[in-house]
C-alpha cells in the first residue's frame, strides 16, 4: 500500500510493498488476513495497556522489517511518527507493485459482499 499526502504541504507518505497477508506469522493468520497481536493474544505485552513501557515484540519487528514507515506498537521509534496539517488529501494506492493483488483485493470485496 502506498498512502502519500498530495497537497497542503505535507510530503511524507507511508509505503508498504511486502506480501503481510502471504508472510503472516500462523498464530496471526485470520481469514482473508492477518491480525495484530493484541487482537490475537489479548495481553499488555503486545497491547500496551499498562502505565509501563511497552517495547517491541518478535511480532512487531515482524511487520517493521516488511513495512519500516509503519507504526508498529505505540511507542515506536519517531521515525514512523508525523503529522500532516488538517485538510490535508491523500492518495491511497493498494498494491503499488503487484498488478494482480487488485484483482485479489477486489475478488475478496465481492465474496464478503455476497
Amino acid at each position: 500500500m502506498d498512502f502519500s499526502p498530495t497537497d497542503n504541504g505535507c510530503t511524507r507518505g507511508i509505503q508498504c510493498t511486502a506480501d503481510i497477508n502471504g508472510q503472516c506469522p500462523n498464530e496471526l493468520k485470520a481469514q482473508g488476513g492477518c491480525n495484530n497481536p493484541c487482537t490475537v493474544f489479548k495481553t499488555d505485552q503486545y497491547c500496551c495497556n499498562n502505565s509501563g513501557s511497552c517495547g517491541p515484540t518478535d511480532f512487531s519487528r515482524f511487520f517493521k522489517v516488511r513495512c519500516p514507515d509503519a507504526y508498529s506498537y505505540p511507542e515506536d521509534d519517531q521515525t514512523s511518527t508525523f503529522t500532516c496539517p488538517t485538510g490535508t488529501n491523500y492518495r491511497v494506492v493498494f498494491c503499488p507493485n503487484d498488478p494482480t493483488c487488485l484483482v485479489s483485493i477486489l475478488d475478496q470485496m465481492y465474496h464478503v459482499a455476497c
